[in-house]
């Protein structure tokens, strides 16, 4: 995973959401929300790890668009969290666009996998 970008990088955003959730969780005594970033945020580097294992082209497709629904997923958790006052502007997005390039590199990913899947 150390060589792949997008494992880096989602890597990296994970360590980010855990962070996000011990501060969200133990100042705001929030827990609902919280927690559901807190699986969403972390599932993507997970399902990213999951395709860098996969059996096959098809396999690899399928787990890199389970992890963009969770990116997906995670920005709407993040503009909830933010339109209801529960985040800051600065701190809604930092995230988000963190989120949002994790979410077109996936996005890329697939449609190059899938291109070079077709035209094999």
């Amino acid at each position: 995973m150390s060589e792949s970008i997008i494992g880096k990088k989602s890597f990296e955003f994970a360590i980010c959401i855990v962070n996000f959730y011990k501060r969200f969780s133990s100042e705001k005594k929030e827990f609902i929300l919280s927690r559901q970033i807190l699986r969403s945020g972390t599932s993507i580097g997970a399902n990213v790890r999951e395709a860098l294992n996969a059996q096959s082209k098809m396999d690899f497709i399928h787990k890199l668009s389970i992890s963009q629904k969770e990116c997906d997923e995670t920005i709407y958790w993040l503009e909830l969290l933010f339109a209801t006052d529960y985040i800051s502007k600065e701190e809604f997005e930092n995230l988000r666009n963190q989120a949002s390039e994790i979410l077109k590199i996936i996005r890329s990913i697939i449609i190059t996998t899938k291109n070079k899947t077709h035209n094999s």
